[in-house]
């Protein structure tokens, strides 16, 4: 980029502060790569089209027509749109959308191509929108771009473009943009999944991390061992397998992976409902009984199962918060550990190295918090991805070890810590104290955890958003991009949050705390 094209970005990104209601000032987000724009207007044909000509991708499986349809749903956010447009100059008008795929593939992976161009309108066809992209899933940010700069004027009652002509070229500063939910501790009903899958979508947040099961319950149907979901809250309070697999196909067709977690050995208390013997005793419950190969094969049934339905690369072991009392204190267990020459310490290395094997005969590659590292770190797969949660510096030293790594510090990242604030979810930064190159692109990406203890199906959306939004542009957007004082953004993060509020999105205001009840009257756009 140039210096001009640089400078230019600057310009943009200081006006993007301003206050969200004046459609006359750029708010969108996250913040684009690069954009530029004119001073005048267009309007959407009321009959708005998809055109696909020369593109390579035919769209078998309707990703793009879906996306498309979502889109135009999203910009009429239920309105009717029936104003008149017979006085309108014809040149003003767009007939629809040219969408160009330069790859046929519409396979989801890590990795897989996100970056798109937008020219509204295009050069060469002036009656309609440009977009061109390498793969569908870059399509689709790029038409979830193209909502944001639209309008509707509800004095004409027609949706408008505004500031055209627009040039925006976009692409994801990180490959790994991720939003955790915890299905165990609170159950999340299957149509408020798909909410907040949703919700990720116009965030560009890319991976649904599920941690599906914990403690408290184990929710999911699991086909090779039909009893471990009678840890479940209640009957009706279940995931069959197939809701697992719709689940990952609606997020799949929104270009969002679904990253499933089995942690192990701890935080597997609800296991022992359907099979007591994986229980160290009836009064010492956990971990997982390391001394009994029935719970490896219990691991080994579950991820074969997953394999058939999480497509992701990666699985996530856990491994976090392990208490190896239980182990040290049950005489039998007692007995291996002696007879294995192992303490409790040890015994947690073979068991989390031993479930890294499972999971590798499988074909994932894994991923584990990060105690794991910490404690033998030297001893994990060299296909593992260290998920950093309990503060700063441990990135640093992952990457400096050759690991990957994806950071959620919990002090920053964590949406259950209510105290803390937009701002500080959006300063953080995943590669602090990283300056080589090579080990920066072993960070591939970060995560926001909403984990479940406060939050149901009544709550999670206005926790998750708008703090998580925050965390979506440092993901996303250039560094040199990014404002450095959160203020600066403040406005058009308070449009973003309105906006979702208008798609039927329960984000909280801004000002206060996480999940902040509005304290006073007054528009949206000022709470």
């Amino acid at each position: 980029m140039g210096l001009k094209s640089a400078w230019l970005v600057v310009v943009f990104l200081f006006l993007g502060v301003a206050v969200a209601k004046n459609v006359n000032r750029l708010n969108v987000w996250p913040m684009p790569k690069w954009v530029s724009r004119g001073h005048n207007r267009v309007y959407m044909s009321l009959d708005f089209q998809l055109v696909t000509d020369g593109s390579k991708y035919i769209d078998g499986s309707g990703i793009l027509k879906d996306g498309f349809t979502r889109m135009l749903d999203v910009v009429k956010v239920a309105h009717v749109v029936d104003g008149d447009l017979s006085s309108v100059d014809k040149s003003l008008i767009i007939k629809g959308i040219h969408v160009l795929i330069f790859s046929p593939d519409d396979q989801l992976q890590y990795g897989v191509a996100e970056s798109y161009k937008l020219l509204v309108p295009s050069p060469e066809m002036p009656d309609y929108v440009h977009l061109e992209a390498q793969t569908v899933y870059g399509a689709l940010h790029g038409l979830q771009t193209f909502s944001q700069l639209c309008h509707l004027n509800f004095t004409t009652r027609l949706i408008e473009v505004h500031m055209v002509p627009w040039t925006i070229i976009d692409q994801p500063r990180f490959s790994y943009r991720g939003l955790l939910i915890d299905t165990s501790r609170h159950y999340q009903p299957v149509p408020m999944i798909k909410k907040v899958i949703d919700s990720m979508a116009y965030a560009k947040l890319n991976v649904l991390h599920w941690h599906i099961v914990d403690i408290q319950s184990f929710p999911l149907e699991i086909p090779s061992f039909p009893k471990l979901w009678d840890g479940a809250y209640s009957v009706s309070e279940r995931y069959t397998f197939s809701d697992a697999a719709e689940i990952v196909s609606y997020a799949q067709r929104r270009g969002i992976n679904v990253l499933a977690e089995l942690d192990v050995p701890g935080h597997a208390l609800s296991w022992g409902h359907g099979y007591p013997s994986l229980w160290p005793s009836k009064d010492c419950q956990q971990p997982l009984d390391v001394s009994n190969e029935f719970t490896f094969k219990v691991i080994d049934g579950i991820l074969s199962d997953f394999s058939k339905v999480f497509k992701f690369k990666f699985v996530h072991l856990g491994g976090d918060e392990v208490n190896t009392s239980c182990w040290t204190t049950t005489p039998h267990i007692k007995k291996w550990l002696k007879e294995h020459r192992m303490n409790g310490s040890q015994a947690y290395q073979y068991f989390v190295l031993r479930a890294q094997k499972i999971a590798l005969s499988h074909g994932f590659e894994i991923v584990n918090w990060e105690e794991t590292f910490n404690d033998f770190g030297n001893k994990l797969s060299r296909k593992t991805v260290v998920h950093n949660w309990l503060g700063g510096g441990v990135a640093e030293q992952v990457v400096a070890s050759g690991l990957r790594c994806i950071v959620s510090n919990q002090d920053k990242w964590y949406l259950d810590h209510l105290d803390t604030p937009w701002e500080e979810f959006y300063k953080n930064e995943p590669l602090t104290n990283i300056t080589n190159p090579k080990q920066q692109s072993l960070v591939l990406g970060g995560e926001v955890c909403m984990w479940g203890e406060t939050v149901d199906g009544s709550d999670i959306e206005q926790t998750i958003w708008p703090r998580a939004a925050a965390a979506a542009e440092r993901l996303w957007t250039p560094y040199d991009n990014l404002a450095k004082d959160p203020e600066q953004v403040a406005g058009r993060l308070a449009h973003f949050r309105c906006l979702l509020n208008q798609r039927g999105i329960a984000a909280a205001p801004l000002a206060g705390l996480g999940r902040q009840a509005p304290i006073e009257p007054g528009s949206c756009y000022v709470q």
